[in-house]
């Protein structure tokens, strides 16, 4: 293929070699199309003529298969974004680019989230498109972050400095205008005025103008755009009238040196003032980070030595005394003590550890000294996962957001239209042929409608909201998971381990000890907490268990198991009818337990029923009130559980839910979900086991308790890092207030500009007063995001 080119990708799911058969045959008949699979590489080299055929018709073709393409995640730093434009034009250009599969610019944030396909596109080809576009970005590094944002700002500090010194005597000049007062001769001369206004607008002001280069090369306008042309007319101006007093003796000049120059210095203040609230934004990560211990004691060869905490390994083992930060997650080999693990899971019961017990890192040994065993360090400890969670939902984007994107991208070009008809209609028709009046008006145009505020009227309230949930507990992945919250208006709780604790205990039994043999022997291969709870049982009453010679575990029926030759069935009516057993003398019992709010479960033993044992699940304290909580904010909730109708309505009636879908097993309960969906409900789902993982992703929004499994984690929109079911009513305000917070920031950006034009075209806004207004528009929106931090939940 003569124009052809080369591409390697990597594939996902290819099991054998009918499968990287399968896909080379399928992509060699697509035209103009070479393909190599190698299932050893997990990889295809496809060679492709892109005349004939688009790489993006290949990875289709791939997926349509039912394979994957390796696709990579990488979060940048971007540079010299100033508004929303920038960002908008940024994402653009990525999401054009192929290989691309998704970009994300946060303005707020100044990150950008690419989700690209190796051999499509590669990192250095998609940051080069950044700085062909005029800014610059690099891969997001751990270094410490905190003091590059100080260096920052101290920079823009000493430029606001110098402008400010330099503006203010232009400033003074306005006082002759305005209120007719004294001013010296020498401040009114127009060559001084340019000498103190020149180096504001070429050495301070560069900024906007290298920007608005960048951006008109690349066919694209921002604020740099609207800010250059604004006091490039004003300085301009001034520099022709002071020209024409050369030869033009007496005459009185016009000029707007401070125009341009206070212009600016404004600019530059609200900037400041906004990256010093945006520093503030972030203030939970930063948090977060000061959690982490600094070093470690590591035994190495006998001897103690302190080590930074970024060079222990797992494996090593590490000496923690009483008052230490644990630095690492791992498990305890040696010793006693109690953990305080409140600024994880925000129990504030200290919790008792031994030898085996597994300890997270960043909490604090109370009262022994202990060895442990790093099993998790660096990006793979708990702490670490928490404040990915929060950066990248900080770094996201919410769905409502999409409208300010697109005005913004509209906005700059439509607000130049405007000013170059505002000065024709004021030099031809309100001021015929005078400059300054149809100058004065156009400027303001220009400089009032600068769409700062509007780019980050929805970023900067994501950050804040979703740094205040972290600190109560409350993980949002993303921005579109904080915004869907709010719309939930049902919500179904499992019941095992989610409104009960999942520590069950045996509280009745009907048969003897050599049946409890049996029945904990059976159960000794099950992860169940009922299984455990009778093996647990059993133990306390010094039963000894016999190796099973099979097991079957029936999901949300039971088990079947063999025990010394004897067929054993312990589980439901289902099960027992199941195998034809006849339980009917152990029918009043079983009914009795279970309206006591008890598991009862049935044993069957070689096809004869021979007993009955009861399980009962303590309620979380805090259900009840939950669950009122949430029924205030008039959202519907229902039960969801694989146990009978009888113990689940014993359960809900105690913590106050009405609706109850009982005998639910793990597979259906995804299809309940669905049900609730069809009918038009927002449906959140909350659980914590690894038979909810499919329910949770099938909500609208799914809620894991983080006292659960990883994969229950992993599967949720919502995580709460404590089985605290307090915290979902908090998250679901938390919600309702950040949605509220962004649309307050929309109404008064869009306002704001939608007011000013027509004031500044008119003629009734002075430059500077504009620019003054345009910056602090900027300011006032992040600081009402920053109100998010003070609201109860």
């Amino acid at each position: 293929m003569g124009n052809s080119k080369q591409v390697n990708l990597g594939i996902k799911g290819m099991t054998c070699a009918a499968c990287s058969t399968r896909i080379e045959k399928v992509l060699n008949k697509m035209d103009g199309v070479d393909a190599r699979v190698n299932l050893a590489m997990e990889n295809a080299a496809v060679e492709y003529d892109p005349e004939k055929v688009h790489i993006d018709e290949i990875t289709s073709k791939i997926d349509q298969l039912g394979y994957g393409v390796e696709v990579e995640k990488k979060e940048l730093d971007v540079y010299g974004m100033t508004c929303a434009a920038c960002s908008t034009r940024i994402e653009k250009v990525l999401n054009k680019m192929p290989g691309v599969s998704s970009a994300t610019v946060n303005l707020a944030n100044e990150t950008a989230s690419v989700e690209y396909t190796p051999g499509i596109a590669d990192l250095d080809e998609i940051i080069g498109k950044i700085k062909k576009i005029g800014y610059d970005a690099k891969v997001r590094q751990d270094e410490n972050k905190e003091e590059k944002k100080e260096a920052e700002l101290k920079k823009k500090r000493m430029k606001l400095y110098i402008s400010t010194l330099l503006s203010l005597p232009l400033l003074y000049t306005m006082a002759d205008h305005l209120f007719n007062l004294y001013v010296p001769e020498l401040l009114m001369n127009p060559w001084v005025q340019m000498a103190l206004a020149s180096p504001v607008q070429f050495i301070i002001g560069w900024q906007f103008y290298v920007g608005a280069y960048k951006n008109l090369r690349n066919k694209s306008a921002n604020m740099d755009v609207l800010v250059a042309l604004g006091t490039s007319a004003a300085y301009f101006y001034s520099v022709s009238e002071a020209v024409q007093t050369l030869y033009k003796p007496g005459m009185e000049p016009h000029l707007y040196f401070e125009t341009s120059a206070i212009l600016i210095t404004l600019i530059l203040l609200g900037k400041y003032f906004e990256a010093v609230a945006k520093g503030r934004t972030t203030q939970a990560i930063s948090k977060l980070l000061n959690l982490q211990a600094k070093e470690a004691t590591v035994i190495k060869n006998g001897e103690e030595v302190k080590v930074p905490l970024e060079k222990v390994q797992p494996g090593d083992i590490i000496l923690v005394r009483p008052g230490e930060k644990i630095p690492v997650d791992g498990e305890v080999i040696q010793g006693q003590t109690s953990v305080d693990e409140s600024v994880i899971t925000g129990e504030s019961i200290p919790v008792e550890k031994a030898s085996g017990d597994p300890v997270i890192g960043s909490t604090i040994n109370k009262n022994g000294t202990i060895q442990m065993k790093a099993t998790k360090v660096g990006k793979d400890t708990a702490l670490a996962g928490i404040i990915r969670v929060v950066e990248e939902a900080q770094g996201s984007k919410a769905p409502i957001q999409r409208m300010a994107d697109v005005i913004s991208g509209y906005f700059v070009p439509i607000v130049v239209g405007i000013a170059v008809v505002t000065f024709i209609v004021w030099i031809t028709l309100v001021t015929p042929g005078e400059l300054p009046p149809a100058l004065t008006a156009a400027i303001a145009v220009l400089v009032i409608a600068c769409p700062c505020a509007l780019g980050l009227a929805t970023p900067t309230s994501i950050m804040v909201g979703t740094g205040k949930g972290a600190e109560h507990g409350i993980l949002y992945k993303g921005g579109e998971h904080l915004e869907a919250t709010h719309k939930v208006n049902t919500i179904v709780f499992d019941k095992t381990g989610t409104i009960t604790k999942g520590k069950p205990e045996v509280t009745d039994f009907t048969g003897d000890d050599h049946l409890l043999r049996l029945v904990a022997s059976a159960e000794h291969s099950s992860e169940h907490p009922l299984a455990q709870a009778i093996v647990e049982y059993a133990r306390s009453q010094n039963v000894s268990l016999t190796e099973p010679e099979s097991f079957e575990a029936i999901p949300g029926h039971g088990i079947k198991s063999n025990i010394n030759g004897k067929s054993v069935l312990v589980g439901t009516r289902k099960l027992m009818n199941q195998f034809e057993v006849d339980f009917y003398e152990y029918q009043q019992t079983l009914e009795q337990w279970e309206e006591e709010g008890k598991t009862a479960m049935l044993i069957a033993v070689d096809g004869t029923a021979a007993g009955v044992i009861a399980v009962a699940d303590t309620i979380k304290e805090t259900a009840r009130q939950a669950i009122a909580e949430i029924k205030e904010m008039g959202i519907e909730i229902v039960m969801l559980t694989g146990d009978n109708q009888r113990t689940a309505q014993a359960i809900a009636k105690q913590v106050g839910i009405d609706q109850v879908i009982a005998e639910v097993v793990p597979q259906e309960k995804a299809n309940v979900v669905k049900e609730l969906q069809e009918e038009g409900k927002h449906v959140a789902m909350v659980g914590d086991g690894i038979n909810d993982a499919p329910a949770l992703a099938t909500a609208d929004i799914g809620i894991a308790i983080g006292t659960g499994t990883d994969v229950a984690i992993e599967a949720a929109d919502v995580t709460i890092l404590r089985g605290e079911l307090l915290l979902i009513p908090k998250a679901i305000r938390l919600s309702q207030k950040t949605m509220k917070n962004i649309r307050q920031n929309l109404f008064w950006a869009l306002a704001y500009n939608s007011a000013g034009i027509p004031v500044a075209a008119l003629g009734l806004l002075a430059p500077w007063i504009a620019g003054a207004a345009m910056a602090f528009s900027s300011v006032s929106v992040v600081t009402n995001s920053l109100r998010l931090k003070r609201v109860k939940l």
